[in-house]
């Protein structure tokens, strides 16, 4: 069976769905897991409050066991129900905000989160308090816009350059975008600011990558022992 990499969009926005999709592309290649991008249909259409965030782990626990893959990754830059889904499966799961943390941190010594909007920063802190890493933040900078504003090709880009580069002002040496709905304005925000911009979904994907990849590699040798 071929391998695959399971990519949940844990809200309803098909745009932001589109948008995860789009970013991860350049990373599918023959001979590569799958890449797959999915959503939770009967989601919230932005996860924006801790009642978003805990209550879709139920909903993504359930699509997990019902959906095999040899990795999963839960496409919201605060991860949700990440605890929650690593317990129904055996398989990696990654979040993207860890990933991008961790990605950001091997471009430069500090770095600063374009947040989807001032609810975000909490979830977000708490995840740079679980990794130990609170002190590398130079800073968040919250666009405060809606999902389907974000995800449009040109509306938030105006707004986003400001942040990134308010970010870099406050000493940030690499910049996260906080929310997979900006997926599409990595190269942009990039031009804009002049630092490493990370996009958190094509972070986890090159994890989940080298996760599945060196399973693989691992059942191979065994297999010749």
């Amino acid at each position: 069976m071929a391998e695959r990499i399971l990519v949940i969009n844990p809200n309803s926005s098909l745009s932001c769905t589109d948008g995860i999709a789009a970013a991860i592309a350049p990373f599918a290649a023959p001979g590569l897991p799958r890449l797959d991008v999915t959503r939770i249909v009967d989601g919230p259409p932005a996860i924006v409050t801790w009642r978003d965030w805990y209550g879709i782990a139920e909903p993504l626990c359930r699509l997990v066991e019902s959906e095999p893959a040899d990795a999963y990754i839960i496409g919201c830059v605060s991860d949700p129900g990440l605890e929650a889904v690593r317990t129904v499966t055996d398989k990696p799961v990654f979040g993207t905000l860890r990933c991008a943390i961790a990605a950001a941190m091997m471009r430069g010594e500090r770095f600063g989160i374009v947040a989807f909007t001032d609810k975000s920063k909490p979830r977000q802190r708490r995840a740079l308090q679980a990794m130990g890493v609170e002190d590398r933040l130079a800073g968040t900078v919250p666009l405060n816009l809606d999902m389907e504003v974000l995800t449009d090709p040109v509306a938030p880009r105006a707004r986003l350059a400001e942040a990134a580069r308010q970010l870099v002002a406050l000493g940030a040496e690499a910049v996260i975008l906080g929310c997979a709905g900006m997926a599409s304005h990595r190269a942009f925000a990039e031009d804009a600011c002049g630092v490493p911009v990370i996009e958190p979904c094509q972070a986890a994907v090159t994890q989940a990558l080298l996760a599945v990849v060196a399973a693989r590699a691992g059942r191979l040798r065994m297999a010749a022992e």
